[in-house]
């Protein structure tokens, strides 16, 4: 099982959005860290948009800002709603199965339930928790540390706030 390249800058997109601070990103600046096509994530940033999860400020300052809460977004629920078709096989689907074996093989309900529990495991996890190595990630996409942009507390290297 794969997920689509759609699927996967998205999920890159909202990751990045949930460490950057609550300020707009670019598609420009997305397309520079991530050294993905801009065209690509434009049409990214469309879907994110009309899924509700992400905000598209217009005008001269304008990119995307994350709309909800990371502790709140279930990566299954993200999955879900931008992979239209999660079958494994054709006999997953509601037409007619081109396979003769359809209704007496066992390996399709072992699939379904394979995929189930894949979705099943996302659920588990919120962005926030893929966004948990704040300090990590932000290095890797190049970005200054928290602490300089003067944007909250700082942070231990598994994610968690130090006490001041």
């Amino acid at each position: 099982m794969r997920l689509t390249v759609h699927t996967d800058y998205a999920l890159r997109v909202l990751m990045t959005l949930a460490v950057v601070d609550d300020r707009v990103v670019t598609i420009d600046e997305l397309a520079r860290r991530h050294r993905v096509s801009k065209n690509h994530l434009m049409k990214v940033a469309q879907t994110l948009v009309a899924l509700g999860l992400v905000q598209g400020v217009r005008g001269r300052a304008g990119g995307l800002r994350l709309k909800g809460d990371p502790q709140q977004i279930r990566m299954g629920a993200v999955v879900r709603a931008l992979e239209g078709d999660m079958r494994l096989v054709e006999c997953l689907g509601d037409g007619p199965a081109a396979c003769v074996f359809t209704g007496t093989c066992r390996l399709t309900r072992a699939l379904a339930r394979a995929v189930e529990a894949f979705l099943s495991e996302l659920d588990k996890l919120t962005l926030a928790d893929l966004a948990g190595l704040r300090p990590a990630m932000r290095e890797r996409l190049g970005l200054p540390d928290a602490s300089v942009e003067g944007a909250g507390a700082a942070e231990r290297e598994d994610g968690t706030p130090i006490p001041s």
